[in-house]
């Protein structure tokens, strides 16, 4: 819908707008003095921040040639990644030591200072000044709004509970995906066939944007997923502050950002499909290294598994970008990154949804596997079972190959304290095995 929108009331005045939207709403989250209230300024930060993102990538495509464009989405690129490198860190820090609500206030200043900065510098190019004319001239397809809200709203709605209320076992979730699937079926028919459509589907007939677009989807789902199970795993079942799991996530993307002027100079002299071929294997073996997760990782290894994925991601970003504007006439800019960011954020919503659920139904399993097998003549437990100054740790990773691990009996021949203990080894091997599962399921 961004793209509708810039037609509509230009790019400098919709940007400005959202960023506008943006930094009340982060202002207003807070000072919410409940999670009720929160959610509602969130979910109003979200609606300018979705603005964004396809507003910049359709600045650069429109500003600079398409020989200079690779350069043009690095530098974009790097600016894009280091908030994300250094956030977790910054945001842990924050919340450590002072209180949730300055990660909020945080954006004001920057959001004021972007404010001034695209007042002065942005301008309307002429095809955007003369589709703003042509576009109030046309009637507005409230219809296609409303199927578009409707159905992507029902979407994340089912993506964000699905888990939580059971997915089809819930009345609630059935309905919305039902409506989801009817509005967005109704509004890609409706679409196709409009004088005047919110969103040129039509565009998918160029074979390097309809490419480009699956090609997003995998990577949101491929980067979102593994962004949520990190931090999950460190905090929960190893114990790292929220600081100190953001500061494994950083270096990977101080990685990215010191790679992408490589990949700007590479883009316009490799052929981009290599570029994204070694992105993908590259995030591939990381993946694939990332199955080795244990309870015993350290803090270097897990940030060298998160580098490693780091260093492909840096060739997927610029060149899936790049190929995606190429053949397409300038004035559909808008359209082009409108559609590539929905289906990176569209594909982060199913890895997120995925990782969760996966895990979820494995850990119970593993639980199941491991707790039947406890008993105290069992070799694989520990002999320190009853010292207060060693952790248990399982010999081998999947459950199955100690499958005489852990059984009920050692709960009867033991203190309520070492029953603790062995209660909460079955709770961590039994979310470790399903985490390294679920990433080689993602590799």
């Amino acid at each position: 819908m961004s793209a509708w929108f810039s037609e509509r009331f230009g790019w400098k005045l919709f940007y400005m707008s959202c960023v506008a939207l943006f930094t009340a709403s982060s202002f207003l989250c807070g000072l919410a003095p409940s999670l009720g209230i929160l959610v509602l300024f969130r979910v109003l930060q979200g609606i300018g921040g979705g603005g964004l993102g396809p507003s910049e990538q359709a600045i650069l495509a429109d500003t600079f040639p398409p020989v200079k464009r690779g350069m043009a989405f690095a530098v974009y690129g790097m600016a894009v990644v280091l908030a994300p490198a250094s956030g977790p860190t910054l945001g842990g820090w924050i919340t450590d030591n002072y209180s949730w609500r300055w990660i909020f206030y945080v954006n004001v200043p920057f959001g004021l200072l972007s404010l001034f900065l695209t007042n002065f510098m942005v301008q309307d190019p002429p095809h955007m000044v003369k589709a703003k004319k042509e576009s109030r001239r046309h009637p507005i397809d409230f219809t296609g709004l409303v199927l578009v809200g409707t159905g992507l709203g029902a979407l994340q709605v089912v993506f964000d509970k699905g888990q939580r209320e059971d997915w089809f076992s819930s009345s609630l979730i059935t309905i919305f995906t039902i409506v989801s699937c009817a509005a967005l079926v109704s509004f890609t028919i409706r679409e196709l066939n409009s004088k005047y459509p919110i969103l040129n589907l039509r565009l998918l007939r160029n074979s390097n944007f309809a490419v480009s677009n699956r090609l997003m989807l995998m990577l949101g789902a491929t980067l979102y997923g593994t962004t949520v199970l990190i931090p999950q795993f460190l905090q929960t079942q190893m114990g790292y502050s929220a600081q100190k799991a953001g500061e494994v996530l950083s270096p990977g993307g101080f990685l990215v950002l010191l790679m992408m002027p490589a990949v700007g100079f590479l883009v316009s002299r490799v052929d981009a499909r290599y570029l994204i071929a070694a992105g993908f294997l590259t995030v591939g073996y990381a993946l694939f290294r990332m199955t080795d997760l244990t309870l015993g990782i350290d803090y270097h290894t897990a940030m060298l598994w998160r580098c490693y994925q780091a260093a492909g991601l840096a060739f997927l970003f610029v060149p899936i970008n790049t190929i995606a504007f190429v053949g397409t006439p300038p004035e559909a800019s808008n359209q082009v990154s409108g559609l590539l960011n929905l289906m990176r954020n569209l594909g982060g919503s199913v890895g997120i949804s995925a990782v969760t659920t996966l895990i979820a139904r494995r850990q119970q399993e593993h639980q199941f596997y491991l707790a039947r097998n406890t008993f105290a003549a069992n070799p694989h437990i520990p002999t320190c079972a009853g010292r207060d100054d060693k952790p248990f740790q399982l010999k081998k990773q999947c459950s199955r190959c100690h499958a005489a691990s852990l059984r009920s009996d050692i709960f009867d021949r033991t203190t309520p304290s070492n029953r603790a203990r062995v209660y909460r080894y079955v709770l961590d091997h039994g979310y470790a095995v399903p985490a390294c599962d679920r990433t080689a399921v993602l590799c």
